[in-house]
């Protein structure tokens, strides 16, 4: 028996496969393209681990898909590969349509073939479980109702429409070829391994090096916040145990405006590694201009996912953020590994001109 995840050396993936192999031995087949967010040190725990086999390779190169599924023939097919950062798919879209719709489109080609050639049993039993994202949905006033699994999709960035177009793609390939299909939508992620340009990481990050940290327009914005090894146990449970053809959202039950994460990492910051001159890091704040299109309030009902399946997240924020800034402390060498050129280059080139 096998599984093949996609996407499995980013974050959110990596975390997944970390936390299935500590929990089964059940083999898991890697494909992931390598592309800046992903990075194989984040699996270094595995090396020589006979239970990963890891596969460098796109996922909209059909030819090695399915290659990949005769030899090892899955189980299920749990799909996290995606381009997944808003800003990003402001300066530069063309990519997240590439990857997020055709190469989504690829992939359930593959994977219908492979299917359909399965027997009966094995047919009944396969699962293909979408990871997906609570922006699809759009932005929600301060006082409308948590996203459902029926809120209607209005998504706001190239990010977002390029991950709605490929939820509707894997919706419509089981209703009209009977693939047995799962998606799950999940709020804001965060914990180890999260590559620093998002805005955790970002803060630890920049105020360990004594540098800016930039919060956009307000820092009000709210977003929805699930610790990562939390949303992994959610996958587990909806792979085993979820509805075909159903949608699942998983989030955190921790909604909190952006400035109150920022001053909840300077202040834990202040506590485990104080600044040399004393000073709180909050000091190292600055407000830059907002970004174009900046959604305003994520909010996840998760009450489907806990009904049906009697999940419930694990960890509350305070508990979750807590071990995230810790990992980062005990973790310098994977943060500067990760800084690479190329990831000074797009820091510099997303935030250089905001004004104060």
């Amino acid at each position: 028996m096998s599984i093949l995840v996609t996407g499995g050396a980013g974050f959110i993936g990596a975390n997944f496969v970390l936390d299935w192999l500590a929990q089964s031995d059940e083999l898991v087949i890697n494909l992931d393209k390598l592309t800046y967010a992903g990075n194989l040190e984040n699996l270094s725990s595995l090396d020589g681990d006979k239970r990963h086999v890891f596969v460098h390779g796109d996922i909209g190169d059909s030819a090695l898909v399915e290659r990949l599924l005769v030899e090892y023939q899955p189980r299920a097919i749990l799909n996290f590969a995606a381009e997944s950062h808003v800003d990003r798919s402001i300066h530069g879209p063309e990519d997240f349509i590439e990857t997020n719709i055709v190469g989504t489109f690829r992939l359930l080609e593959a994977v219908r073939a492979y299917w359909k050639a399965l027997e009966p049993a094995a047919q009944q039993a396969f699962r293909f479980l979408h990871v997906s994202t609570d922006e699809v949905y759009g932005s929600l006033a301060k006082d409308e109702a948590a996203f459902s699994e029926t809120h209607q999709y209005e998504p706001n960035s190239p990010y977002s429409a390029s991950k709605a177009a490929s939820d509707h793609l894997v919706r419509a390939y089981h209703h009209t070829y009977g693939l047995p299909v799962l998606t799950t939508n999940c709020s804001n992620n965060y914990g180890p391994h999260h590559f620093p340009e998002k805005l955790i990481p970002l803060m630890i990050v920049n105020a360990l090096a004594g540098k800016g940290l930039p919060v956009y327009g307000d820092g009000q914005q709210i977003r929805d916040w699930l610790y990562v090894k939390d949303h992994c146990s959610a996958i587990r449970r909806v792979l085993a145990a979820g509805r075909v053809g159903e949608v699942y959202n998983v989030g955190g039950w921790n909604e909190k405006p952006n400035l109150e994460i920022v001053h909840t990492v300077c202040a834990l910051l202040d506590e485990l590694r104080p600044r040399t001159d004393a000073q709180p890091y909050q000091q190292q704040i600055a407000y830059v201009t907002d970004r174009p299109g900046h959604d305003r309030r994520y909010a996840i009902d998760a009450r489907k996912l806990e009904l049906e399946l009697g999940w419930k997240p694990a960890e509350t924020f305070e508990t979750g953020i807590r071990k995230t800034v810790q990992w980062y402390l005990d973790n310098q060498g994977w943060v500067s590994n990760i800084q690479s050129g190329s990831y000074r280059d797009w820091v510099e080139k997303n935030y250089a001109g905001r004004t104060a």
